[in-house]
């Protein structure tokens, strides 16, 4: 569907995806890669990506299930070598993630590692609160399955420039059954996240009373409907890495 002129979706977007040594930042996972493409009048107008020195060796499962090996970083620089390149490929724009507390989560701890922070002011809007809204009931919430459901292809999954770019398309897609007007948008997405944020919560909050549980109970347990498919992570690849570390 064609976006009308005026729309917020027209006006400068960057698109951000991360790729990472593992789910948490706050216990010094890292990043691998880092991708911003600019959408602009609803169209690719710019593309950046790095692979960077995690400074920390790559688990084994990351190395089996997302493909980067210790020769692929060998020689790059580090984070805080590109942080001022990859803070300019923002300014002016607003920002974009699928999955957004993933990605920011990562992003704060490295720029805060190397003394630099997200543009002042910095908005993000999440295009997966809005398939949440506009895909509930349809299926998995997962990147390429929304994309799937909306004629748009995922090409090369994984990494961060076509997931980026397919995060900014599957964005503009969604855009069109919103307001034209950003800060309204911005108003509803914000209700939908505390909306979503809360029943993931609630969730959580069933799943740690349960005392016992089969293993056929756990797969029920997993099959949360389009919502939430895998737990706290929606990226099929994470998820399994997760599992394997015991935290999901």
């Amino acid at each position: 569907m064609t976006l009308p002129p005026g729309h917020w979706a027209r006006g400068p977007i960057a698109v951000i995806d991360t790729e990472t040594t593992g789910l948490e930042a706050h216990l010094g996972h890292r990043l691998l890669e880092v991708a911003v493409v600019h959408f602009d009048d609803g169209e690719i107008s710019g593309r950046w990506s790095a692979v960077v020195d995690p400074e920390r060796s790559i688990p084994e499962d990351v190395q089996a299930l997302c493909g980067f090996r210790p020769a692929d970083v060998e020689g790059k620089p580090r984070f805080a070598d590109i942080a001022d390149a990859f803070l300019q490929q923002l300014q002016g724009r607003l920002l974009c993630a699928y999955n957004v507390p993933f990605d920011r989560a990562f992003l704060l701890y490295e720029l805060a590692r190397c003394g630099r922070a997200l543009p002042e002011g910095a908005v993000f809007v999440d295009p997966l609160v809005l398939a949440k809204v506009q895909h509930k009931g349809q299926g998995k919430m997962k990147l390429g399955l929304v994309a799937q459901r909306l004629g748009i292809a995922l090409e090369e999954a994984h990494r961060a420039e076509p997931d980026a770019v397919c995060a900014g398309q599957v964005l503009l897609s969604l855009a069109a059954q919103t307001p034209a007007d950003l800060d309204e948008m911005l108003d509803l997405h914000e209700g939908w996240e505390a909306e979503q944020h809360g029943a993931k919560q609630a969730w959580r909050h069933n799943k740690a009373g349960a005392s016992t549980a089969t293993v056929g109970d756990m797969r029920a347990e997993e099959g949360l409907g389009p919502t939430y498919p895998h737990g706290d992570e929606l990226d099929p690849i994470r998820y399994m890495f997760l599992r394997g570390t015991g935290r999901a």
